[in-house]
Order: structure tokens, then sequence, then C-alpha cells
């Protein structure tokens, strides 16, 4: 079961990671919003004047870090899950603060982005008490 857990990670991780780093690079690129179709009107709730700041954090935060995340299952560090543990935190607070500061839920990604994060904490919970 463990090893079945540890692919789910590795798997939940890989999609995050690369939607992240996708996303990120994007919004880097043109922080207008325009070429992933997120007017800045988007932003009129939040900090933020464009998507540039935001970019940087996703595609660090919840893209890199997934990859360190993949390094960790991948080299058999001891410690895994609380990596595991850290990501599920950071995506699932990043959608969190997403839809309070843009006050718009966008049930498909931010349900779906949602589950994810909470999975990966389950998951390393779940490899933590296994182990």
């Amino acid at each position: 079961m463990k090893t079945i857990v540890k692919v789910i990670c590795f798997v939940l991780l890989l999609v995050n990671g690369l939607g992240a780093l996708y996303g990120g690079f994007l919004l880097m690129l043109d922080p207008s919003g325009t070429r992933m179709q997120m007017p800045l009107s988007y932003l009129e709730h939040s900090p933020f004047s464009n998507y540039l700041i935001p970019g940087i954090i996703l595609f660090i935060v919840n893209g890199l870090f997934s990859f360190v995340t993949i390094m960790t299952i991948l080299c058999k560090n001891v410690h895994f899950y609380w990596f595991v543990i850290i990501q599920g935190l950071l995506l699932s607070g990043w959608i969190l603060v997403q839809i309070i500061l843009l006050q718009i839920f966008y049930a498909p990604l931010h349900a779906t982005f949602l589950i994810i994060g909470l999975c990966l904490i389950g998951c390393g919970l779940y490899q933590m008490k296994h182990k």
C-alpha cells in the first residue's frame, strides 16, 4: 500500500508541477493575462495590478517545489512525506487565497486543485504514520 500511495503522490505532484510551471511561465511572460485569457479585472480585489508576482509565486511554490518533492520520493529520502504534506498545504493555501483575493470560484479548476492539495496532505500523513 505504501508504494501505491507513493505513486499517487508522484502523479499528483507531476500534474500540479507541470500545470504550475506552465501557468506561472505564461503569467510571467505576459503579465497582462491575455495569453491565459485572464483579464486584469480579476485582480481588482487583490493587491496586484498584473499577474507578474502571482506568476512568479505559482512557478516557484507550486511548480518548482512540486519537482523538488518528486525528487525526494525518487531519491528515497526517508522524510519525503514532510515535503508531500508541505506541498499539499501550499497548494491548498494557494487555491484558498486565490478564491478569496479574486472573489471568483471557478469550480473545475479550483475544486480539482484543492482536492489534489488535500490528497497530498492525506497521502503524506499516511506515509508518515506507516513509515
